[in-house]
């Protein structure tokens, strides 16, 4: 069990440091974003001092811990890294500098990560609803239990050999999904049942089935480029878009977008997308399933090899607007294996899937948040 450990003012072990400077036109600035649910601070862009219109901003330190007082409740703060060092932040960001005599500043950063100090932030917060902006004041007066700097740092190397397991297991399971996703091209294009097929004798085009009006919500999907498959977009009202008519797609459908299927954009519907709807600019094509499962398109049609083909069907005198019309995929030929081989490559294929699904980041963060509530907290 943790120890009982003395308490000290937030603001005893970090002092705000503000360091302004009046953005000059010519000038090129490095500026800084926080990601929230404590997944730390990163670069936002590059801009020239003429794009930025506060000219009034603050220069920040590696090393320094950083917060957003509008997004402080919701665990936008970190440190910032070293290649953070002296980016600008508007004033919305707070920088404080670490009291090393008393804190490991990976102490901080780990301690940051708890639901204890989302409280602090929300404790020290106030204002209307959706609005809550974090009073400094109140912050630096919140009260954390600190242990001597030896038993930080025993904690930080315990914590750091933790992570080093995660990442472990990580890579051990991206192997695993990779040497999967070969074995899947292996038994659709190689194995010796398998036969080329013309994609119109496997499929059926579906023309667009929705109506728009102007005051119903839309769910849309997309499809990533690079063989990333497709995904659940935004929603919309038929009011924002100029649509007449949209396709709702299905469970086990075949979808690309027109403009980018040779840039490897095509993908199976996922059960996630079941019911989501894509402009006209997405054909989309029903699988015969009593002649090939949706896994052999899924795992042909993300190989980076079969993209390359796909450009001698697209049109278009630009690389960039090169268009894969629906004519000229049906004429595509695939490979087909047996039904039998197909099976098999379902099973690998649904494997695969619960690989893909656990989320390395958020099991990470999972775990570690786990473990420092019951060390920290």
């Amino acid at each position: 069990m943790k120890q009982a450990w003395p308490l000290v003012r937030l603001g005893d072990v970090l002092l705000r440091h503000k360091d302004g400077l009046d953005i000059e036109e010519d000038e090129e600035y490095t500026r800084l974003t926080i990601r929230m649910n404590g997944q730390g601070v990163g670069v936002r862009d590059k801009v020239c001092g003429r794009e930025i219109g506060t000219k009034r901003q603050f220069r920040v330190k590696a090393g320094q811990f950083l917060l957003s007082k509008i997004d402080a409740r919701n665990g936008a703060f970190g440190l910032v890294p070293n290649d953070c060092d002296e980016a600008i932040v508007t004033g919305n960001f707070w920088a404080f500098d670490i009291s090393s005599d008393r804190v490991v500043p990976r102490f901080i950063d780990l301690l940051t990560k708890t639901t204890l100090f989302v409280d602090y932030s929300v404790k020290a917060s106030s204002g209307t609803t959706n609005r809550l902006y974090l009073q400094e004041e109140k912050f630096v007066e919140q009260k954390i239990e600190l242990p001597p700097i030896e038993e930080q740092e025993k904690i930080v190397a315990r914590i750091d050999i933790v992570q080093q397991h995660l990442k472990a297991a990580e890579k051990l399971r991206k192997t695993a999904y990779d040497e999967l996703q070969t074995l899947c091209r292996v038994l659709v294009i190689n194995d010796p049942s398998t036969k080329k097929m013309t994609v119109a004798d496997l499929v059926k085009q579906r023309s667009p089935d929705v109506n728009v009006e102007p005051d119903v919500n839309y769910q849309f999907a997309g499809v990533y480029s690079f063989g990333r498959g497709v995904f659940k977009g935004g929603v919309k009202t038929g009011a924002e878009f100029a649509y007449p008519k949209l396709s709702r797609i299905k469970s086990g459908d075949f979808i690309y977008p027109k403009l980018m299927a040779w840039e490897g954009a095509l993908g199976v519907v996922p059960d996630a997308c079941d019911g989501c709807v894509v402009s006209p600019e997405f054909p989309v094509f029903e699988i015969d399933q009593s002649r090939v499962l949706p896994d052999v398109f899924d795992v042909y049609f993300r190989d980076p090899n079969t993209w390359e083909s796909l450009q001698g069907g697209s049109t278009g005198t630009n690389a960039r607007r090169r268009r894969l019309n629906p004519a000229d995929f049906l004429k595509l030929k695939i490979p087909v294996p047996s039904m039998v081989t197909q099976q098999k490559l379902a099973a690998i294929r649904s494997h695969q899937r619960q690989i893909q699904g656990i989320s390395a980041d958020t099991e990470c963060s999972a775990v570690l948040a786990s473990l420092l509530n019951k060390m920290l907290a």
